[in-house]
């Protein structure tokens, strides 16, 4: 361990496993280390089923009736990949696709007046939803046609909506699209965590929309994708990669010190080891006096020995449920995936519902989102804190992560990584570089 390193990665969580890969390929020598025996730090899968019942402190002797539990494999913080999303061309140009399978989410549902519905994504969907009245159909189709016709480049496309100057709720009220309709495009297709977007120009809102249709025409059932056996193959697959640029991973190491010269970090020392380096790159456990507390998080797992009611029996799924239909600030997210992910045993399923905690009583909270379920057999509830850091780290040279949001997608961990990424290499990743496709390796 006592060498020099350009960086040394701390923790083995999502964010830190693709910066390290990222950085790996891009030249780098990367020294990866975690105090844990474990991959995934926070976004750890827990296997066997046992595991899960001690980690939440409860008796883990009488588990027959859940089948074998070396089939499980439940992750804490579950997330779907967005098919054409930026999380994907990154895994892509990293290479680390090799190692894993990824299989499409069955369906994309969002919650309006007490029930779920399927979201609409193209002209045909729009026709046929349940979610909206004959006129607004034709009004909120016209809306998909529009924003799929729209070219950033081409100003004959944008038909007096100037996607800098236009806001989100212009361009809505352009369409003549009611409030309810406004509500999922924005919560379920463009997956916004709020309604601070609408005042902001619509170029983003369109991208988004784009982003979720281009996607769903990839694999035509949702925009969305789960890695078989779940995300704790990620950190796995990055490990075997990392060691192929020559990177160097340990695990059970305890960060005893990060070492500091004129405010400046030079290495990391593990009991009398000290391993010398340029600069850290590590998730907020890692540096308590470095980061802030900005909120919390409550995850309830969830599992169950059927699917989700009125979701055609999906055997993965996932369910938006917008702030508005609870009056509540911030969505509640559902996901669904079951054994057709190698990630439970034959005939069972594991829901999470989440979201950002905003009373005393967070169990309470998501009460909208475990109703949906129908009966479940055990349930398992957290509450985490979300930290930031509480500088950017050009002084220290110390790249910190976010805490992991409620969201049941990647979009907003992908941008915190490519944040992270830009502040630590001073250039942006240029995603130009990714020549394949997903499906090129796939096959």
């Amino acid at each position: 361990m006592d060498e020099e390193y350009d960086a040394i990665v701390l923790g083995t969580g999502l964010k830190e496993c693709i910066l390290s890969g990222m950085l790996s390929v891009s030249g780098k020598k990367v020294l990866h280390m975690d105090r844990n025996k474990y991959y995934g730090g926070e976004s750890a899968s827990i296997t066997p089923l046992e595991e899960l019942f001690t980690k939440f402190s409860l008796p883990a002797s009488q588990l027959d009736e859940y089948g074998r539990s070396r089939d499980w494999n439940v992750d804490l913080v579950p997330k779907f990949l967005m098919a054409n999303g930026q999380l994907v061309k990154l895994l892509i140009h990293t290479g680390v696709t090799r190692y894993l399978e990824f299989k499409s989410v069955e369906g994309s549902y969002v919650y309006k007046a007490g029930k779920i519905h399927k979201v609409p994504a193209d002209e045909k969907e729009a026709l046929a939803s349940s979610l909206m009245g004959m006129f607004e159909k034709r009004r909120f189709r016209n809306f998909l046609v529009a924003v799929q016709d729209y070219s950033f480049d081409d100003p004959k496309t944008w038909k007096d909506v100037d996607h800098q100057t236009t806001t989100a709720s212009q361009l809505y009220e352009k369409f003549g699209l009611d409030k309810d309709t406004a509500d999922f495009t924005g919560h379920a297709l463009a997956l916004y965590r709020d309604d601070d977007y609408l005042q902001r120009p619509c170029g983003e809102l369109i991208r988004r929309i784009k982003l979720y249709s281009d996607s769903l025409a990839r694999y035509g059932k949702s925009p969305y994708l789960y890695p078989l056996y779940g995300l704790g193959e990620l950190p796995q697959g990055f490990a075997r990669l990392s060691a192929i640029y020559g990177g160097t991973y340990m695990l059970d190491k305890p960060i005893d010190e990060i070492v500091m010269e004129n405010g400046r970090v030079v290495g990391v020392r593990s009991g009398n080891e000290t391993a010398r380096c340029k600069q850290v790159y590590c998730d907020p456990s890692y540096v308590a006096d470095r980061v802030e507390k900005v909120g919390q998080v409550v995850r309830c797992i969830c599992l169950l020995n059927h699917a989700i009611p009125n979701t055609k029996d999906s055997l993965s799924c996932q369910i938006i449920i917008p702030q508005k239909q609870v009056n509540r600030c911030s969505d509640i997210y559902v996901s669904l995936v079951s054994h057709t992910h190698q990630v439970a045993a034959k005939g069972w399923f594991i829901a999470m519902v989440s979201t950002t905690v905003e009373t005393d009583n967070p169990e309470a909270e998501i009460k909208p989102g475990l109703d949906l379920l129908g009966p479940i057999t055990q349930k398992f509830c957290s509450v985490n804190d979300v930290y930031r850091p509480v500088d950017l780290g050009a002084e220290s040279q110390i790249f910190i992560s976010q805490s992991y949001d409620a969201t049941t997608h990647f979009e907003t961990t992908c941008l915190d990584v490519l944040d992270i990424f830009r502040r630590g290499t001073g250039e942006d990743f240029d995603f130009s570089k990714v020549k394949h496709d997903l499906g090129d390796e796939q096959e």
